[in-house]
């Protein structure tokens, strides 16, 4: 070969590589001048992506109540995923995920050649990891060349995902970062929302419908489109099949199986104890944000910084508070609406007059959220007044189910004032720890708390015990008599002596010497009124201040009948000192909160005080047990067969506006309030009205239901006995026998 032809070979080869070299650097050069000047992501964005979590509440038996959240996720860890669900993401969106470095080259080039002969079964180009660096950190919407400068970006930051991260934590950033629709983001709230279980525990079929979403999850979201999302499922199952992850035989029967939800939105209406719920997210949470900062001086965002609120609720508890509320409220609805059609200003009582019905729904009104859309879109009061009246399409509230209707919003308003409402609690009485909060009907309709947020009503009866427990403290026994007959109070210069009347009903014991257990027993007003002369209201309100009562208390005679206006929450925690042996323990609904990591934020323990002996305490109960044996409260032995020790007071207001009742056993103290909105709002007579009918029933279905519940270990036994000898006579039964038989023959000096 001469010299030059052999020269003209290497400019031949020095051109070819020179040629091929050249696009090759140019890229290189390009994406290393992406790499140095771009806005990439630093290590310390890597490392700590931000992501919105979801703050959970946790029951006291570590199920989870509910969430607040911007989006709707909790991470899982990988350990914490089916096997399932990763197979079907592997297979189908990146068969060569545990092999690549964050970009397959070779899927790459099969998705570039599949598009240029429009091919749909070459699949896509991008990696798990690439996706994954796509949702970490957005891209905008772009075209043309900037589009091919962000693809380049999602390149490097996938290669240093990859060196950041393993695999395994790989796939869990990615399910916990893809959003299902429907406010399922993250695999464990897809899991949850789609087919209402946990990631661990989805199943094949149930994984490839979650995994088929991935590639257009509003086009194949299962709840809307059900056809395609099979489809879908279908072809990530093949998908498995083409890579061994599931044998023919496999694949043949899942495509058979119709595609079954279980449907269930996250929706803060829904789920167990929403009134508890929304008072920790609206009152605890936010002051507790306002008090308690991050490091870096922020406050925390219970809807994006995903807190753990560890609470005191027992879910099994909670679920059969709602159980007993709902099963003893439709009962008593129905009965109220035969009352109601003795009235000619149904559901108000026969003696309001039509200008204060008109007064009471225009309050009604005021008070709505469409009145407040309306007044903020600035329309007049006549216009207001006008669409008030206008009959609409809308959903109202039925115990039976939820009723499409057209009415006016007046109509509404007058509708749901007809409506029996409640407040229940239960608390443990030795740890302060409330294990059962119903704050209503219903979450969705009525929002109204009758546990803590609700305006206070007034308590009746329920609550003498406060005024009894003085006269204990002065050494009363239970079996103390005194004569049944009426008493005044001087009251101050210009004011008529205060004279309260017994109830109907306890004429027949008038005249007669009772004790004081058959006296709180059968609720009779003159012997309250004779124990608040003696003591003072002054003394009873103080009392009442130490038991943990805040709301507002005249110290005026009228006490004695139960005229204070207080909550279903101070009522349960007072009485919790009797069964806590003397001691008040401050109601405490969460016992610590923690991070998204798990440290400790804060914990909580209830503050305590002594307000009597363990002794005097005891007495208490033994007075109380009265109102079960032989009182108002007596149905819960007869008609509920609830024969184990209990101690309770029930409590009436006037015109039977409000029925209460406090029950006591030695591990729970429960209370409840039944009534309507308004005041106005109530049954004709005291046997429908009063608490025994009204309140007591949700107590006692309530209490049947955990003894039922063999996985609650809770106690049917007495009271526990104090070991210091109690010096005054307890055992008031054959003095009772005797009140109830009008023989009784002896005086009040007799016993002390």
């Amino acid at each position: 070969m001469s010299a030059q032809k052999e020269n003209k070979n290497k400019r031949y080869i020095l051109w070819f590589w020179i040629l091929f070299s050249l696009p090759v650097i140019s890229l290189l050069s390009f994406v290393l001048g992406v790499r140095l000047f771009a806005d990439l992501p630093d290590t310390e964005a890597l490392q700590n992506p931000k992501t919105n979590l979801a703050t959970e509440v946790f029951s006291s038996d570590m199920k989870v109540l509910g969430k607040y959240f911007a989006e709707n996720r909790t991470n899982v860890k990988f350990q914490d995923i089916s096997p399932n669900v990763v197979n079907a993401l592997i297979a189908t969106e990146d068969a060569r995920f545990y092999s690549h470095s964050g970009v397959d080259i070779r899927a790459l080039g099969r998705a570039i050649f599949g598009a240029m002969r429009h091919s749909e079964s070459s699949g896509g180009g991008s990696t798990i990891t690439q996706q994954l660096a796509k949702m970490l950190f957005p891209r905008e919407d772009l075209h043309g060349f900037h589009l091919v400068i962000r693809k380049l970006k999602e390149w490097i930051i996938a290669v240093k995902l990859e060196r950041e991260y393993t695999k395994q934590e790989i796939i869990a950033m990615y399910l916990n970062k893809f959003d299902f629709v429907n406010n399922a983001v993250g695999i464990k709230s897809a899991a949850e929302i789609y087919f209402d279980t946990t990631p661990d525990s989805l199943r094949l079929e149930q994984a490839a419908v979650l995994v088929g979403m991935a590639k257009n999850p509003a086009m194949f979201n299962p709840n809307r489109f059900k056809i395609k999302s099979e489809g879908r499922r279908n072809t990530v199952l093949q998908q498995m099949n083409k890579y061994g992850y599931i044998t023919n035989g496999q694949l043949d029967s899942l495509q058979k199986i119709p595609l079954t939800l279980s449907f269930h939105p996250a929706d803060h209406n829904d789920g167990l104890a929403p009134y508890f719920r929304e008072y920790i997210r609206d009152v605890f949470l936010k002051k507790w944000c306002e008090e308690n900062l991050k490091p870096d001086g922020k406050k925390y965002d219970v809807y994006r910084d995903g807190l753990k609120i560890y609470t005191t609720i027992d879910s099994r508890m909670q679920r059969h508070a709602e159980e007993a509320v709902a099963e003893h409220l439709t009962k008593l609805q129905e009965s109220f609406i035969k009352d109601c059609k003795q009235k000619r200003n149904a559901p108000f009582a026969y003696n309001v007059t039509k200008a204060e019905i008109k007064g009471i729904l225009h309050q009604g009104m005021k008070r709505s959220e469409r009145y407040r859309v309306l007044k903020k879109a600035g329309l007049s009061d006549a216009e207001i007044e006008k669409n008030f009246s206008t009959p609409t399409a809308m959903t109202v509230f039925s115990w039976k189910r939820e009723i499409d209707t057209v009415m006016s919003p007046f109509d509404s308003i007058r509708y749901y004032k007809g409506f029996l409402q409640t407040g229940f609690m239960s608390i443990e009485p030795q740890t302060g720890y409330i294990k059962a909060w119903v704050g209503g009907n219903s979450h969705k309709f009525f929002q109204y708390d009758h546990v803590q947020i609700g305006h206070s009503r007034q308590v009746g009866s329920t609550f003498k015990p406060f005024i009894y427990a003085l006269a204990v403290q002065e050494g009363y026994s239970p079996c103390y008599r005194l004569p049944n007959v009426r008493t005044c109070i001087d009251m101050p210069a210009g004011q008529p002596q205060y004279c309260p009347d017994n109830s109907a009903g306890e004429e027949k014991y008038e005249g007669r010497q009772v004790t004081l257990q058959f006296a709180l027993a059968n609720s009779i007003n003159y012997i309250s009124a004779y124990l608040i002369k003696q003591f003072g209201p002054q003394a009873v309100v103080n009392l009442a201040r130490r038991m943990g009562i805040v709301s507002p208390i005249d110290a005026v005679p009228s006490i004695c009948l139960g005229t204070p206006e207080i909550s279903v929450f101070e009522m349960v925690g007072a009485n919790a000192t009797f069964a806590n042996k003397g001691t008040w323990i401050q109601p405490t609904f969460v016992t610590r909160i923690e991070d998204k990591n798990g440290k400790v934020l804060a914990d909580f323990a209830p503050k305590t005080e002594e307000v009597m002996s363990e002794e005097k305490a005891y007495v208490m109960l033994q007075l109380m047990k009265g109102v079960v044996l032989m009182g108002t409260g007596a149905r819960l032995r007869g008609t509920y067969k609830l024969t184990n020790p209990m101690a309770g007071k029930t409590g009436t207001t006037q015109n039977n506006s409000d029925g209460w009742f406090m029950g006591i056993t030695p591990d729970l103290v429960s209370g409840c309030w039944v009534g309507a909105e308004d005041r106005s709002v109530h049954f004709n007579s005291t046997d429908q009205g009063q608490g025994a009918n009204m309140a007591l029933p949700i107590f006692a279905k309530f209490m049947q239901k955990v003894y039922a519940d063999k996985t609650i270990k809770i106690t049917q036994g007495d009271f526990t006995k104090p070991s210091k000898r109690i010096d005054i006579e307890m055992d008031c039964s054959k003095y009772n026998k005797e009140i109830e038989s009008g023989t009784e023959n002896f005086n009040a000096e007799d016993v002390y």
